[in-house]
């Protein structure tokens, strides 16, 4: 019997409204609408269609879906999902994106259901958040200056280097992926109802400056609005939610001891080339530094304007120096847990993706935003890259943890 709600949830991650999809099999609204409430069955050529459409196989539509099977219920909301975005409550773009982390977590839940991960540093680093803004006096740039200078504390960041920004906020436990979200989203973060955390990530950067932003932007959001209602924020609210992030990113990125230090040796402080080496040490953007800098005082607004001015006539605003040079970070966590339960023999990953999950290669490529071609090495069986990536893994689980 054909099972309307897993063509449901497939077209809400794909970002179909109902007579989207009705276009693209060429049936009418109605008829979605009846598949989806189990009124009508498609017909097989129907069928055929949404496997192309949807990068399943044909089975996936008779049998209960991931969703049903590995999801906790109501583990979702989407109205805890924080947009890094020019876009502005976008419910259609929210109830797609908050889909599309129900299929992660059902994934996860299942990926790891025989291994222990490590205690997580993210939820005692996220209380310990709580637990001062509680009881703070302090004013709210102070705060989030002290609560930048806590995460890179608890995170293990060396003070004088951003290298391994993502690997250490993976290794804490969140769960963070690349997607392509569309050129309006640069990145969303949420807490699941289950203390799971999500950053995902646009891949359609292009630079790795900016990409670091995004990710001490959003992480900015999960230690200083947990479980804030994002959807329910006006414009103005929306707007002094974001640049607490952004001042939080910056204070993440740039800690005030170290960056004073390094101003010093900065010639001319409204001439964007002065602060190349800057650059390559903390992987952040000139913008960055530079707003940074006025906001320690390094700058007066005047000054400020000018360095500003002098990118805009540079035209680095549109391309910085050193974007193309300088590497990308990119999430490795899932893809050393897919190794260790494939590697410790406690998951076929072949098996799950063709028989458990009834899908296709690119299905999890559009999911993950893992590469196709690492999963294709589990689809030919071959196993023969035996431990190769052991090192790696044991940088996320320690071998009591297994």
């Amino acid at each position: 019997m054909f099972i309307g709600e897993n063509l449901a949830n497939l077209r809400i991650m794909h970002g179909y409204s109902r007579k989207q999809l009705s276009e693209k099999l060429g049936v009418t609204e109605q008829a979605v609408w009846q598949y989806e409430n189990a009124y009508t069955s498609p017909k097989l050529q129907i069928v055929n269609e949404l496997k192309r459409i949807f990068s399943v196989k044909s089975k996936y539509f008779y049998t209960e879906d991931m969703l049903a099977r590995y999801l906790t219920p109501a583990s979702v909301d989407l109205m805890n999902i924080a947009y890094r975005s020019k876009v502005f409550n976008v419910i259609s773009k929210t109830q797609a994106e908050a889909k599309h982390v129900e299929y992660l977590d059902a994934f996860i839940n299942y990926i790891t259901a025989k291994v222990n991960l490590p205690t997580l540093k993210i939820i005692k680093l996220r209380d310990e958040v709580i637990d001062y803004l509680k009881h703070s006096d302090d004013d709210r740039v102070v705060q989030i200056n002290q609560v930048a200078r806590l995460a890179r504390e608890r995170l293990d960041l060396a003070q004088s280097t951003n290298d391994n920004l993502i690997f250490l906020i993976e290794k804490s436990g969140v769960f963070v992926f690349e997607k392509a979200i569309g050129e309006e989203i640069d990145a969303y973060s949420l807490w699941t109802q289950n203390n799971r955390a999500y950053i995902i990530l646009g891949n359609m950067k292009r630079s790795a400056v900016r990409r670091n932003f995004d990710i001490a932007h959003e992480l900015g959001h999960l230690l200083l609005h947990y479980r804030l209602e994002f959807a329910n924020l006006d414009r103005k609210e929306h707007k002094m939610i974001e640049n607490e992030a952004n001042l939080f990113a910056g204070a993440l990125l740039l800690p005030e001891d170290e960056f004073a230090s390094d101003m010093k040796d900065v010639a001319h402080i409204t001439n964007p080339d002065d602060y190349l080496d800057l650059k390559k040490k903390w992987k952040t953007s000139l913008q960055v530094l530079g707003y940074r800098a006025a906001q320690l005082g390094f700058m007066e607004p005047k000054a400020h304007r000018n360095f500003y001015a002098a990118m805009h006539r540079k035209k680095y605003l549109e391309r910085e120096p050193l974007d193309k040079i300088i590497p990308i970070q990119k999430p490795k966590k899932i893809k050393a847990i897919i190794d260790l339960v494939s590697t410790r023999g406690l998951v076929d990953i072949g098996q799950m993706i063709e028989d458990t999950w009834k899908v296709e290669l690119s299905f999890f490529h559009q999911l993950t935003g893992i590469d196709l071609s690492f999963f294709n090495k589990y689809m030919t069986r071959d196993l023969d890259f035996g431990f190769q990536n052991i090192a790696s893994i044991h940088e996320y689980t320690s071998r009591d943890d297994i």
